[in-house]
């Protein structure tokens, strides 16, 4: 057969290509089950929300309140159903229409404390506190004393007309969300009017209000005090030794407010003003409250108009007054509101499916089996990539569809181009980590267990740790952005934007208009920057076969010695012995190499010079030479033979060979070329059978010799061609079985479809590591069969522990011990200098075994018995000793004498030279 053109690029990623589409075909239903993932929790959202909007949004106490009345005839037969304020509670009146909100007297905010010091308890309250401090101490403590001037007036409708503009008064009732029901003037709790001086318990009364809503209000005075202090430092340390800590209850501060006039002069005015707002949202933490400042800011600058203007001086503030609304009714999204956590999870949920495949082809050898049969790296990563990212795809655009089909405000109503571009982004960057972290893993179980580790714990930390950190307008921008880098928190933070946009209450959500405003430009570059880097991170880790854990080597202490120079020495002592043991033939076959080296021939498909393989030591261990000085030259056309017990090194010796692992020193080359080098361009013409089979359990044997018949360049007619005689090749075609899947195989028929796989496409050098284990006799023939007919285009190397394949198979032989080449040859001639002697077996009765005896040291004075039992006995005769033709006259004889049940002589088995030389080493290891 004429040698095939290696296949390009763009043929390999074909092969990968459709084999991933023929992958995905078998396993359709979990790549179904993973597509509807989305929709199961689209469905639990709209449950979720259906059953919040039925207990929660539409109940009694998150509506404006109604009331059943008579009809105007009163004779009770017919009523009708009246909603407004007057019904209300103080929760439902949030809900109520307000076309026109009654003003309402402005209030200042006054803490209570939980106990009253010693000094309050006889009035029953405590002074309420004023603290000023700033830079002009000249300017301050005038200012100060202006803030609380006027005196109280005991004319209760003055106070409703006049006061309200110039009395300062203050409640203790914690604010609503908004003031058109505030519960400092509904509640049951008296109104706090702040003078320099009280008389003792003195309380009036006042109405306000307009039909149907008027109440009648008690109003307590109290004292108030402003302070001067000067250092703001002084303000702080005050107001934090304020605090109370009540059980299970928000924190209390004493102080009501303090000013900083900072540099307030007769030209400047500047303040910043400190206020309490120390309350605990009841029913939703992420609304604010109502702050209760106007009157603070009034107060601070009545007192600056005094100090320029004269006492008489006053900006009047007579009352607050809301905004006309409405009627609205509570609607909380809560699809929206745990948007980010849940689609978070759904998204990463993609991370674990993608590492897990790369481990799984790495911890399987499935990775390294494509390479060796010509897969570079290019194609595999191109495809892979591409191959991951239309699934992920695929995936995001499902999970709009479902959700946007469903009802979902959260995909609806944001701008479908920002959500694909994010989601797209976001998948490109997780698929670039799942490359790049995949080094770190050799087991799919363990990256599992990291992964969902992973996934759970981004949305866990993101809603409970980076959400609180990012609506903390205190918390730097700085930490956010860094908070950011990490992938799980960047994807979290365009969640968490488009789910505000939608439970803000803004019909058109997130457009592009807002992309900047939102954050999400900044959370796009992210992604991106950290996508290519990942990408060019995987890039030279896998190019320099590094892994993750690879990177940290140099914290080892650089004072230890190192493990190559103990390499180093211990293969100086291992090359000094090779050589003093090395027999004839050995030493032959090394200089034969030396004069190939100059030069490689490509007549000489595999050239090995002095190879040798040293494990490092571990655990206290020494290291372990697996491969000592090995020199072969293996022609075209031959099928050499590796033999050696168990941890001689023969897979070691593939193992280099195919590129599993690095050989420690020396060189080697595949047709001509440097498999340290070159071994890309190597794999292209290499075909491997490994010692166990690599195959995927759900592709079929037609599958895995298509795959690896486009790797090989077959195409069209010719392909299928290959493949079938193939699998006829192997008794795979038949019966149907190459259309089975390869997880219903047999051990015999995987080890078959290995051999199958080995030989498409003609490779010129081909690998096989005990091809025929675990075959039934007849199996085993015809893969004999097989091999024998493809070494006449290929040069093979195979390793086996059975003596009659290698004997049929092999045209030369060398067999391992320790580690070392102890002899090679032809069977023939290995049979010949190691087996120096005949076995020769008699059986007769029993009373003339000793007739036997005479007989055997008549023609043989120096044989000796190996074996009696019965009436069998067996003799070793030094073939130098002995003509055969004299043992059969001496037989012909001996039956005249006595009965002869059975007689043979046998010449020495390759089994018995392997044993012999076996023996020869002083301890067998246990190394594989």
């Amino acid at each position: 057969m004429a040698d095939l053109v290696p296949a390009s690029f763009l043929t390999r990623a074909n092969a990968l290509f459709r084999k991933n589409l023929t992958y995905q075909r078998r396993n359709i239903w979990s790549n179904v089950r993973l597509i509807v993932i989305p929709l199961y929790l689209c469905v639990l959202l709209v449950g979720i929300q259906f059953l919040f909007d039925t207990q929660v949004n539409n109940s009694p106490d998150n509506r404006c309140g109604c009331r059943c009345i008579d009809d105007k005839n009163g004779d009770g037969k017919f009523e009708k159903r009246s909603c407004g304020l007057e019904y209300s509670s103080q929760k439902q009146a949030l809900y109520c229409a307000f076309p026109n909100p009654q003003p309402l007297p402005p209030l200042l905010p006054i803490p209570f404390p939980k106990t009253l010091p010693e000094s309050c308890r006889r009035t029953g309250s405590c002074p309420v506190t004023i603290l000023v401090t700033g830079n002009n101490p000249s300017l301050g403590p005038t200012l100060s004393r202006n803030l609380l001037t006027t005196s109280f007036s005991a004319n209760s409708s003055e106070l409703w007309l006049r006061n309200p503009a110039i009395n300062v008064l203050g409640t203790t009732s914690e604010p609503s969300f908004t003031s058109y029901f505030d519960p400092g003037i509904h509640s049951q709790l008296p109104i706090i009017n702040i003078q320099p001086q009280c008389p003792p318990r003195t309380t009036f009364s006042f109405s306000f209000g307009q039909s149907p809503l008027t109440f009648q209000k008690e109003v307590r005075c109290v004292q108030g005090l402003s302070l001067w202090r000067n250092k703001s430092i002084e303000v702080n340390h005050e107001i934090f030794k304020g605090y109370q800590k009540g059980n299970h209850e928000e924190v209390i501060n004493e102080v009501t407010a303090a000013y900083d006039l900072l540099d307030t002069d007769r030209n400047n005015f500047n303040v910043t003003i400190w206020y309490n707002s120390t309350y605990k949202t009841k029913l939703l933490e992420r609304y604010v409250k109502l702050v209760r400042v106007p009157r603070l800011v009034n107060l601070v600058s009545n007192a600056y108009l005094q100090y320029l203007l004269g006492p008489g001086t006053k900006s009047l503030f007579e009352f607050v007054k809301e905004m006309p609304k409405l009627e609205t009714t509570l609607h909380v999204d809560v699809a929206s509101l745990t948007g980010p956590l849940f689609f978070t999870w759904v998204i990463l949920l993609l991370f674990p499916v993608i590492l897990s495949s790369l481990v799984y082809e790495k911890q399987k050898r499935l990775r390294i089996i494509m390479k060796m049969h010509g897969l570079g790296d290019g194609p595999y990563w191109m495809i892979s990539y591409a191959y991951f990212l239309a699934i992920s795809t695929i995936y995001v655009i499902c999970l709009m569809i479902f959700g946007s089909a469903i009802g979902l405000k959260f995909f609806r109503v944001n701008d479908y181009s920002i959500q694909f571009i994010f989601y797209f982004l976001c998948i490109n960057l997780q698929i670039s980590i799942a490359f790049l972290v995949s080094s770190a893993f050799s087991k799919v179980e363990t990256a599992s267990v990291a992964t969902y580790i992973y996934v759970f714990g981004s949305g866990l930390l993101g809603t409970f740790l980076f959400q609180f950190l990012m609506e903390d307008l205190s918390f730097p921008r700085c930490w956010i952005f860094i908070m950011e880098l990490y992938p799980g928190f960047s994807l979290y933070r365009g969640l968490y934007e488009f789910s505000e946009f939608v439970s803000q209450g803004r019909r058109d959500g997130m457009k592009w208009k807002d992309f900047s405003a939102s954050g999400m430009d900044e959370v796009f570059y992210i992604i991106i920057v950290e996508w290519f880097l990942a990408l060019i991170a995987t890039y030279y880790i896998d190019r320099g076969s590094l892994s993750l854990k690879d990177s940290f080597l140099f914290l080892k202490t650089p004072f230890k010695k190192s493990t190559s120079t103990q390499r180093h020495s211990l293969q100086k002592q291992g090359s000094a012995v090779s050589i003093e043991m090395e027999n004839i033939d050995v030493t032959q076959e090394r200089e034969k190499v030396e004069q190939l080296m100059p030069e490689p021939s490509t007549r000489y498909a595999i050239v090995c010079d002095n190879l040798k393989k040293v494990y490092p030591g571990r655990d206290g261990n020494q290291p372990k030479t697996a491969v000592q000085g090995l020199s072969i030259a293996v022609p075209s056309g031959e099928c050499f033979g590796v033999l050696g017990p168990n941890g001689a090194g023969k897979t070691s010796f593939i193992n280099i060979m195919t590129g599993l692992v690095k050989p420690t020193s020396g060189a080697a080359f595949v047709r001509g070329l440097d498999i340290c080098k070159n071994m890309d361009r190597a794999y292209t013409s290499m075909g491997v059978c490994p010692q166990h089979d690599l195959l995927w359990e759900t592709l079929t044997g037609r599958d895995h010799l298509l795959f690896y018949g486009r790797l090989k360049n077959l195409k069209g007619s010719d392909l299928t061609q290959a493949v079938e005689e193939s699998l006829k090749s192997v008794n795979l075609f038949r019966d149907g079985v190459a259309d089975k899947p390869a997880g219903k195989y047999s051990g015999g028929m995987k080890r078959r479809l290995s051999v199958a796989i080995s030989l498409i496409g003609s490779p010129k050098v081909v690998y096989m590591d005990e091809p025929s284990t675990g075959l039934d006799p007849a199996s085993r023939m015809n893969l004999w069969t097989v091999i024998k007919q493809a070494k006449k285009h290929a040069a093979i190397i195979l390793t086996t522990h059975s003596m009659e394949e290698a004997e049929f198979l092999c045209d030369r032989l060398g067999i391992f011990v320790d580690g070392r080449l102890k002899c090679i040859g032809n069977p023939k001639e290995l049979k010949g200098r190691y087996g120096g002697s005949y076995v020769f077996t008699m059986t007769t009765s029993s009373e003339h075994a000793q007739d036997v005896q005479m007989l055997v040291q008549d023609f043989s004075p120096n044989a000796k018995k190996i074996y009696h039992i019965g009436g069998t006995q067996k003799f070793e005769i030094p073939k130098e000793q002995v003509r055969i033709s004299e043992v059969f006259q001496a037989v012909e004889k001996a039956k005249s004498s006595f009965k002869v049940f059975a007689w043979g002589l046998a010449d020495t088995t390759l089994e018995d030279v392997f044993i012999k030389v076996a023996r020869s080493a002083p301890d067998l290891n246990v190394f594989s």
